[in-house]
């Protein structure tokens, strides 16, 4: 009951207030974040600056492609994405992957988590719309892919209006199992000095490995065409790493880079 409650209230919040109102609001909750040191602050700047380097690394190095974010609850991350990268002058496609329904259950043991129960971390198609509107992403310059990924990510024929190439992949979808489906949808649309960001990447269970962290192991022991380099972590959560063709360091001798998985 109260989590129904909350849903109607952000959902008459974002339907009815004027962005007019909104915005001074959001002004005023992040000057008090700020001054009383709130983690959500902290969770915002972290983010933002993490895009900010990791657009102005895909610029510098001249890296095209799209920005595909997976897991989009609360439309904080992708509208600092598109705001981030149009500053830099890097404008990319972008792309939201998201059930916007909450998460899917938990289906097998390395899914397990307390805070992933199902239909958390919900945030409906319509409030993803009015939050990017919000945050002034025009919306001709994004694609909306609604759906589990079990079901958009895995049917051949739905790839053909997908992006070919993925210059930041934003994972944020919490699960092992949807890790592992969108890991398996990266595997030929990543390249060469494209980035890709775990948001729960330290986000684990007690007595083994899970979640995302799980399923980046996997997919680099069992794709092996990359090697994940790692790159900024973000808040106490998240890691992101560059992905680099291991045919490059052939001639290298791994033991002179020990941080770098083979």
């Amino acid at each position: 009951m109260q989590a129904q409650a909350k849903e109607a209230l952000l959902d008459a919040y974002w339907n009815f207030v004027p962005n007019t109102v909104k915005r001074p609001l959001n002004w005023m909750r992040r000057r008090w974040g700020k001054a009383t040191r709130n983690v959500r602050y902290f969770e915002y700047e972290h983010r933002r600056e993490f895009m900010r380097r990791a657009f102005t690394a895909l610029r510098f190095n001249v890296i095209p492609g799209a920005y595909a974010e997976f897991g989009c609850h609360g439309g904080m991350t992708f509208t600092l994405a598109y705001r981030e990268s149009r500053r830099i002058g890097y404008d990319c496609p972008m792309w939201a992957f998201d059930s916007f329904c909450g998460l899917p259950p938990q289906s097998l043991p390395q899914d397990q988590h307390p805070a992933w129960t199902q239909g958390a971390l919900k945030t409906s198609l319509q409030r993803f719309h009015r939050i990017c509107n919000f945050g002034r992403v025009k919306r001709k310059d994004y694609r909306v892919v609604p759906g589990f990924y079990h079901d958009t990510l895995n049917v051949g024929s739905f790839h053909k209006d997908m992006p070919d190439t993925i210059s930041l992949a934003y994972i944020d979808c919490d699960l092992y199992t949807s890790t592992k489906s969108v890991m398996g949808f990266l595997a030929s649309r990543l390249r060469h000095g494209s980035i890709v960001a775990f948001d729960d990447y330290y986000c684990y269970a007690e007595n083994a490995l899970a979640g995302e962290r799980l399923a980046c192991a996997e997919f680099l022991k069992e794709n092996g065409r990359f090697v994940f380099s790692p790159y900024c972590q973000f808040g106490w959560h998240g890691m992101s790493f560059i992905v680099e063709e291991k045919i490059h360091w052939k001639k290298i001798n791994p033991s002179l880079f020990p941080n770098v998985a083979f």
